[in-house]
């Protein structure tokens, strides 16, 4: 049952004054509701303002990817000197690479392999320098204090089999960065000076990327001799082994790339 309202009749005033309570109360509802309903109305405007921004926001994002990269003047023009599908000869690819319109620094050349399978990894010991300054450190008691002060100055850590123990403590620091010394690896060593020096004067470690078959490395500056740059790519591509090698394409770091395999 509703609820009971009480009208004592037979007093006018009584019942006028009950009348005039019920419809404020009424009009007070409704003016609530109405407030409650615009709330409402701008509530969702406001929802449909986002969900426009965010969509409008991720056309833009899908149009960037969808429209092709614009290439600067000179590497439109260094495209025009390549032959369309002609796989060249390491010789006539590096010959080209210098003959390409430069930027204003010393490119690096790299190489760029498609292989058969992913997990493919070696050493490289190329016969010249690849230009880049391999920062080298055997572990002894002063490096095990900087690596305490988490101080990383260096590309390769090489350590004596009777540091190791020390060393498994900074695992987590070392291992993510690549720089944990391990036999795979070549880095301990019962003579790690001879080792350092190896990999000082240009021993490469490689590697395929996690998820692809593929593999990228720089192997010189576009300043070097073409001979040295050839035989250093000479001797990367046998330490992955053509057997593996499905294409394999040379550039600088601001060229097109020339295939040459």
């Amino acid at each position: 049952m509703g609820k009971i309202k009480t009208r004592i009749l037979g007093l006018e005033e009584v019942e006028e004054k009950q009348k005039k309570e019920q419809k404020e109360k009424s009009a007070l509802k409704k003016s609530q509701k109405k407030k409650e309903e615009k709330k409402e109305e701008q509530k969702k405007e406001s929802l449909s303002i986002e969900n426009n921004k965010e969509k409008k926001e991720t056309t833009k994002e899908e149009i960037k990817k969808t429209q092709p990269r614009k290439r600067g003047k000179k590497h439109e023009e260094n495209k025009k000197m390549i032959e369309k599908n002609k796989i060249y000869s390491l010789v006539e690819a590096v010959s080209l690479l210098k003959k390409f319109k430069k930027a204003s620094f010393d490119e690096s050349v790299e190489i760029h392999i498609s292989v058969d399978e992913t997990g493919l990894k070696g050493e490289a010991d190329l016969p010249y320098s690849t230009g880049k300054t391999i920062r080298v450190k055997i572990v002894d008691d002063k490096v095990l204090e900087d690596i305490e002060k988490s101080k990383i100055d260096f590309d390769v850590l090489i350590s004596h089999p009777s540091y190791m123990p020390r060393l498994t403590k900074f695992a987590k620091i070392l291992g993510p960065k690549g720089l944990m010394p391990n036999p795979k690896a070549g880095t301990i060593s019962t003579n790690p000076e001879e080792t350092a020096k190896k990999f000082q004067k240009g021993v490469l470690r490689w590697k395929t990327e996690s998820k692809f078959p593929l593999i990228h490395q720089m192997l010189g500056k576009i300043s070097m001799k073409e001979e040295e740059l050839i035989a250093n790519i000479e001797k990367f591509i046998d330490s992955v082994g053509k057997k593996h090698i499905k294409k394999a394409f040379i550039k600088t770091t601001m060229s097109p790339s020339v295939r040459v395999i």
